[in-house]
This record gives structure tokens, sequence and C-alpha cells, in this order.
């Protein structure tokens, strides 16, 4: 298991203020725990009163730009272990198939955090605008930027962003003109800040991360469906062993493994969700045998299929997603 090491730092006097406001903020417009969708389109805020009920759990991310107002969590993709705590911004650059569990949290200082879906054609719109303005992209290799979980701590002007979007929800009249205006300014903080390198990657169409991301959603589409490693790779214009080794650096994981995980994720929301017993629900996501579908099942998340639903019915709404 390879783990990024927690880059947590002590909050300066200026950016302080920011993260209690953004906290009282997500705490009257999340008041209850889990996801909550809000009037801001692709926005919504996360909160978890304990760190004790959330167990692990399971999702599988979309591109989006997090940022956790308070307390931490842990997010483990493929091999990689990574912690989150105050005013950490993470960047999810594609489809990725992740468990995550909250590490700090109470009822008198819950875990909040907000999610902005990020749309790839209006991030490319903007890198394409800014042009040079942006400087030469470095080709470097590290943890935060090979893989496709990015994470710094968020610069002020980026949170004062994110507050302005938050407190768009106490004027929704204003919603509908203001909030494509403060997206974009998110979207630009980003791009020219410390994780801007991460998100330019995955959004101009002749990098290799950027042909990864095509394969991914190729396969979270089809994920049920024989995978026929040559074919991706033809679609990308890659060989196969060069696809293999720059998918596995973007996502910490083989197409092999990372479909065997988007097949789990699914048959856990479709019994969680429909009912659906687990034999039904192996053969909804591919697999031609329920055994091996358990086997894998108890491998990925440590216990049979039918233990692990009865025991998360019980439970509080997972806050893996933000």
């Amino acid at each position: 298991m390879s783990v990024v090491q927690p880059v947590f730092e002590t909050l300066d006097d200026e950016i302080d203020p920011l993260a209690n406001t953004l906290s009282r903020q997500i705490q009257k417009w999340a008041p209850e725990e889990g996801l909550t969708p809000t009037a801001v389109p692709g926005l919504e805020l996360v909160r978890a009163n304990s760190s004790l009920t959330n167990c692990i759990g399971s999702t599988v991310y979309d591109p989006s730009l997090c940022l956790i107002a308070q307390g931490s969590k842990r997010i483990w993709l493929g091999d990689r272990e990574i912690d989150y705590g105050p005013l950490s911004c993470m960047v999810s650059a594609v489809h990725l198939p992740v468990l995550g569990k909250v590490t700090e949290a109470s009822a008198e200082r819950p875990y909040l955090g907000l999610k902005l879906a990020v749309d790839a054609q209006e991030v490319t719109a903007l890198v394409l605008e800014l042009g040079e303005g942006l400087g030469e992209m470095e080709e470097r290799e590290c943890a935060e930027t090979a893989c496709g979980l990015g994470r710094v701590q968020a610069e002020k002007g980026l949170v004062e962003a994110m507050l302005r979007l938050v407190n768009l929800l106490d004027s929704p009249q204003d919603i509908r003109i203001l909030a494509p205006l403060v997206r974009r300014e998110i979207f630009y903080r980003a791009l020219v800040g410390e994780i801007g390198l991460h998100m330019r990657k995955f959004a101009v169409a002749d990098t290799q991360t950027h042909r990864i991301s095509r394969v991914i959603a190729v396969l979270k589409d089809r994920f049920t469906e024989p995978l026929r490693v040559r074919e991706l790779a033809d679609m990308v214009n890659m060989s196969e062993s060069s696809l293999f080794h720059s998918f596995k650096q973007v996502t910490r994981m083989s197409p092999v493994q990372f479909q065997k995980k988007l097949r789990l994720h699914e048959a856990r929301r479709l019994m969680l969700a429909e009912g659906m017993e687990a034999a039904t629900a192996s053969f909804r996501v591919g697999y031609g045998s329920p055994s091996h579908f358990s086997r894998e099942y108890s491998r990925l998340f440590g216990v049979p299929p039918r233990t692990d639903v009865s025991k998360l019915r019980g439970e509080l709404p997972q806050t893996a997603r933000a």
C-alpha cells in the first residue's frame, strides 16, 4: 500500500475565518448527514457527525472538485492511501472507484465539505482561452499529478470563490446569473494554482492522461461487457502495453481491476437501493458465477454480500463521495 502523507497546514489568520464561515454555511444548508444536493447546479454539500458510525464506504468518483471545510477523511484508490484535512482541495479528473472513510468528525464539529461537478469541456475551453497565460505544462511524475486524484491545500482565492458559490444559496434569485460566473472563477483559480497541472493534463486532448480518461468513460458505460484491451488501445491510438502502463498510472489499478471494481460497486448499489438479491445483482453486472462474485465481493468489502448489505442498511448515509 502506497501512502500519501498528509499535507495539512495550520490555517493562517486570513484563511481561518474563511474556513469557519464556509463551515457555518455548509452546516446551515446540509442539516442532515450524507450528500445534500443544492439549488446551485453541480454543487453538493456533505456532512458527517461522527467518524465512528461512518464505516468505510464505496463509491465511484465523478470528475469533480472537492473542498473540505472541517474535519478529515481518508481515501483508498487502488494501492494508494490519501489523507485529507481542513481546506484540502481534491480534483478527481476521471471516474474512479474508491473506498473512503471520515476520520475526524463529531456532533460538535462535524465533517463538512463540498463537491462541485467538473465539466471537461468547460475546463478545456478555459485552458484554450488562457493560452500562454498558463505557462508550459511540466512533464513531471509525482503522486499528486500522475494518478487520477490530485490534492493540495486550497489557496485563499479558491476558498473565497467556493464560499461565494455556497453563499448564493442565500439568494436563490441570483443563482441563474451568478453561479456560472463563480464556477468559471473557481475553475480559473484551480487552473492557475498548484492543482492546475493536474486539471490541465486531463483537459488537453493530446495528452496520454486525456486518452486514458476516454478509455475510462468507455469502461464505465460498458463495464458489464467482456474486456477487450486491444479495442480500447486502438480507440485511443496506443499500444496495449502503453495503455496498460498509463492506465495503471492514472487509476492505480489495471483495466481488469478497474472493471471489476466498477462491477462490484454497482452490484452493491443494486442490492442496497433496489433490494436485489446477490445472485441477480451478480448477473446484472456481468458475472457468470454467483460464487465467483461472492468471493471477489468479500475480497473488496471484507464480508460476503448479504452480510455487507445488512450492515449498511442499519447505518448512516455514506459520505465517501466528497
